[in-house]
């Protein structure tokens, strides 16, 4: 058994190459949900939505998100009523419109701290897209957990993985911005494109929530914490009470986003740096005390105190994904000798 930890695309990425070298089933994926927000009423999980998409064989990957060829009908006509009420509407069309603050704490606990209205929604939701939120939404509100509900999507796209979210209860990662700004974290990466500059993050409701029993158990099998921002993916499930031990008693290679003090894509080394971290592979080590071992570029020339796997960590498509995964998995053997084991490759496999 293996367990991945995934947030933003880096580590769907990779997984798209490791079913060639870790049996999916014999693999469990965790997911952040710090990312997830409600819109007009349904609960967008974007984290978990990338690794649903990909592994059911949907996901658009020019985007590395949402449901490839969806159409945009539902969208374009929300957009259009908030543009034709003009004036009779506060706030400019297609800017976040958050709820009240009584609003965000009342009714369903786990949308709790991120909810905005659908008027003029400032993300892109596609219709198909759209049809997945309003299904898991229902199932919460028929009473179901939110593990409960993306395992009956996660068997709607025949997923060969385990896909789990961290938690049950509502984590909603906030930036705080110079300016003196609290934001939602979809808010500074979708409407504003990772402007202002970020003062410090907060993972609000981390404390008083938990992982989830099944989170905790795929945590006991080897892990893999692919080249995810460690600020905003792996932030919140390491603010969860557990979910950090968990990691020190298990082995955990992790692979870095960084290429020295060059990020591969997104906002990680704005993130790092406006949380005090140095944004480099040497910062996201040190992010990582539990981490046994880093699979890092070759041209990497950070010199880290761990055990080391190297190769080209960037990936764009399935074989480099099977690359860096291979990596993953040399490195596991190193620290953990027979642990990686359970992850065999599947017969066929190189």
């Amino acid at each position: 058994m293996v367990t991945f930890l995934a947030g933003g695309t880096g580590t769907p990425k990779l997984l798209d190459g490791a079913a060639r070298v870790f049996d999916p089933s014999e693999t469990a994926v965790v997911a952040n949900t710090g990312d997830d927000v409600e819109i007009g009423g349904h609960l967008v999980c974007p984290d978990v939505d990338t690794v649903l998409f990909a592994g059911g064989g949907v996901l658009d990957r020019e985007t590395w998100w949402g449901i490839d060829g969806d159409t945009t009908a539902i969208h374009e006509e929300l957009s259009r009523l908030a543009s034709a009420a003009g004036d009779a509407l506060d706030g400019e069309p297609g800017t976040p419109r958050y709820l009240d603050d009584a609003t965000q704490t009342a009714g369903r606990e786990i949308a709790r701290w991120r909810r905005f209205s659908a008027v003029g929604e400032f993300m892109e939701i596609g219709d198909r897209d759209r049809a997945v939120h309003l299904t898991r939404t229902g199932l919460l509100d028929e009473g179901k957990s939110l593990t409960e509900a993306v395992r009956v999507l996660a068997a709607a796209f025949d997923l060969d993985v385990d896909l789990l979210p961290m938690s049950d209860d509502a984590v909603a990662t906030l930036v705080h911005t110079e300016g003196g700004e609290t934001i939602h974290f979809q808010e500074y990466w979708v409407a504003r494109r990772a402007e202002p500059a970020v003062a410090d993050v907060e993972f609000r409701g981390a404390a008083d929530a938990e992982p989830t029993d099944a989170a905790l158990a795929a945590l006991a099998d080897p892990v893999v914490i692919g080249p995810s921002n460690p600020v905003t993916s792996l932030g919140p499930m390491l603010a969860l009470p557990g979910f950090e031990r968990a990691l020190r008693e298990t082995p955990v290679v992790a692979v870095s986003p960084f290429v020295g003090d060059e990020v591969f894509s997104g906002p990680a080394a704005e993130l790092m740096a406006g949380v005090g971290r140095e944004p480099s592979t040497a910062g996201v080590a040190e992010a990582y005390p539990f981490a046994d071992a880093f699979v890092l570029d070759d041209d990497d020339p950070t010199d880290l105190n761990r055990h080391v796997e190297r190769t080209d960590t960037e990936i764009d498509g399935v074989d480099d994904a099977e690359r860096v995964a291979r990596a993953c998995e040399r490195a596991l053997t190193a620290v953990a000798g027979g642990a990686a084991d359970a992850g065999a490759p599947r017969e066929g496999a190189e």
